[in-house]
């Protein structure tokens, strides 16, 4: 790589990696309002070409595709990476780590490895929580013990080292923010359609008229329901153009950011909300403790609230509302 390449920040041009997806897509958004060019590569695997808006160039592909993402590079013009795409599911991870770490750490390094042969020389990651496993802290900051119980969990942090190692080599500038749990929505357009995570499960029951099931309310916590970081995927959003900034000024940035709210709120705040929110009444399910299941995790966001523009700007009934909303519309 050839260092810095001086580009006026309006005439910058990332790539979003994933850009089709729940975060991704997010992402994407928050770039456009600030009026910087974007190009998203997705294979669709997960992702939706609905949620990438029509301006948008999308080119479908995987990023094990080496001269693919050199031929998208160079014909767009690539200034910065944001990389978002991977294999997301944690649980499911255990069960194919070989495809887990194919499509986080392979297609990692091939990707780094394109950004080297077109000389891009900044990169955003989208790293996770499952780094840190099961802390054993009320308060987890970036510093903390990392010890992941996953594949999912173990290929983020392999990940991180390749930036970081990456960077030793060529001067790659980088910063990976650790997402605690991603909710809610900026656009009724853009829903989470995961088929794991806690809020698309309970609004697909309700609106299936099941009944939500959670697991376990024996924990040691207030309501016996474990406590969790809630983070709204706009402000998450806006948190990757700060970082897109700080690298292209060449200004002073960490290697990870939590992105945390530094108080949790409890599944059953959680359950409490919905009903409010959606105005149906129910009694969640109460299944078995998940192996491992730590009683509470909880995120400083400091570093990110000093450097990147992270604050929590929603409510968890926003949070719930927004989440709900999009979800209702995805149904129809």
């Amino acid at each position: 790589m050839n260092g810095c390449r001086t580009t006026e920040w309006g005439n910058m041009k990332w790539l979003v990696t994933g850009g089709a997806g729940y975060i991704g897509s997010h992402i994407v958004r928050a770039f456009l309002a600030e009026n910087i060019d974007i190009v998203v590569i997705d294979d669709l695997s997960t992702g939706h070409e609905s949620f990438v808006p029509a301006p948008v160039p999308l080119i479908r592909g995987n990023i094990l595709d080496g001269s693919l993402l050199v031929h998208t590079m160079k014909e767009h013009h690539i200034d910065g990476v944001v990389h978002v795409a991977g294999f997301k599911y944690a649980g499911v991870s255990v069960q194919r780590p070989l495809h887990t770490y194919e499509q986080n750490v392979t297609a990692t390094a091939t990707l780094l490895a394109a950004m080297d042969a077109t000389e891009i020389d900044r990169i955003v990651f989208s790293s996770s929580a499952a780094v840190y496993g099961t802390p054993h802290t009320d308060l987890v900051t970036e510093a903390t013990e990392k010890s992941p119980e996953s594949p999912y969990g173990e290929s983020k942090l392999i990940g991180e080292w390749l930036l970081r190692d990456q960077a030793v080599a060529t001067g790659l500038r980088h910063t990976s923010l650790r997402y605690f749990n991603v909710v809610g929505s900026g656009d009724l357009s853009l829903s989470d359609t995961s088929p794991h995570n806690l809020f698309p499960l309970v609004f697909a029951a309700l609106l299936d008229g099941r009944t939500p099931r959670i697991n376990g309310d024996d924990y040691a916590t207030p309501d016996g329901t474990c406590i969790r970081d809630y983070i709204h995927v706009a402000d998450l959003a806006i948190s990757h153009v700060a970082a897109a900034r700080r690298l292209d000024a060449g200004e002073a940035i960490e290697p990870v950011y939590n992105l945390g709210s530094g108080d949790g709120v409890s599944v059953g705040e959680i359950m409490a909300t919905v009903r409010r929110v959606t105005g149906i009444d129910f009694a969640p399910e109460i299944g078995p403790r998940r192996a491992g299941d730590p009683d509470r995790i909880v995120a400083s966001g400091a570093l990110a609230a000093r450097d990147l523009r992270w604050s929590m700007r929603h409510s968890l009934e926003q949070m719930v509302q927004s989440a709900w909303d999009s979800s209702r519309t995805a149904a129809n």
